[in-house]
């Protein structure tokens, strides 16, 4: 059993940045990959970013490529997205998942959900 709780969701203007953190506990937290994810009411979850246990490898929603930037500390049981050049769009609940592939983009294929964190941007 892994458990995830984020944190770091604010309201931020058009440009800005924020730091989102997703701290692990549970057997083998490290040995996941951690995916975040994007949802908006009355919308599906989307894929973000995610990376690969040992941090070796990550993987970006085309339209987060340049401005998103996940890492992780294993040390800390942390993984963080920070997040650049906000924009609108970007708005909504943030979530950090625990899933045994980098690769995998599918909420379903996750296995562990923290609650999310509020991420309002504004023009």
């Amino acid at each position: 059993q892994v458990q995830l709780a984020e944190s770091g969701g604010g309201s931020v203007q058009t440009g800005d940045s924020l730091r989102l953190s997703c701290a692990a506990s549970g057997r083998a937290s490290s040995g996941y990959a951690v995916g975040w994810f994007h949802q908006n009411p009355g919308k599906e979850r989307e894929f973000v970013a995610a990376i690969s246990g040992s941090g070796g490898a990550t993987n970006y929603a085309d339209s987060v490529k340049g401005r998103f930037t996940i890492s992780r500390d294993n040390d800390k049981n942390m993984v963080y997205l920070q997040m650049n050049s906000l924009k609108p769009e970007d708005t909504g609940v943030y979530y950090c998942a625990a899933g045994l592939s980098v690769w995998r983009v599918v909420p379903t294929q996750y296995d562990y959900w923290g609650q999310g964190t509020q991420v309002t941007v504004s023009s």
